[in-house]
């Protein structure tokens, strides 16, 4: 099940379980639309893979699975993120 985590990484914007504004990787690390359009160009920073909408739960699944609290926070945001693996095409 995925974590739908509450924040983006670079920019710690709010990314509610409703939003179509979360970007994801296949390890979950969890960005907006404008930092992952924009200065990420569509790659994850952690791993090099490919970010894509977040899919929303439904509101009424959240009451047994709810959405994850824990925020995680990069020091510098986008700037000073560098994929650490390159990605697989």
């Amino acid at each position: 099940m995925l974590d739908l985590r509450p924040n983006c990484e670079c920019c710690n914007q709010d990314l509610p379980p409703e939003s179509l504004d979360a970007r994801i990787c296949s390890f979950e690390c969890t960005f907006c639309v404008v930092c992952a359009d924009g200065p990420l160009s569509g790659k994850c920073p952690n791993c090099g893979g490919e970010l894509v909408r977040r899919p929303r739960r439904p509101a009424g699944k959240l009451v047994n699975a709810p959405a994850s609290t824990e925020r995680v926070v990069k020091a510098g945001g986008c700037a000073t993120m560098e994929p650490s693996l390159p990605a697989h095409d």
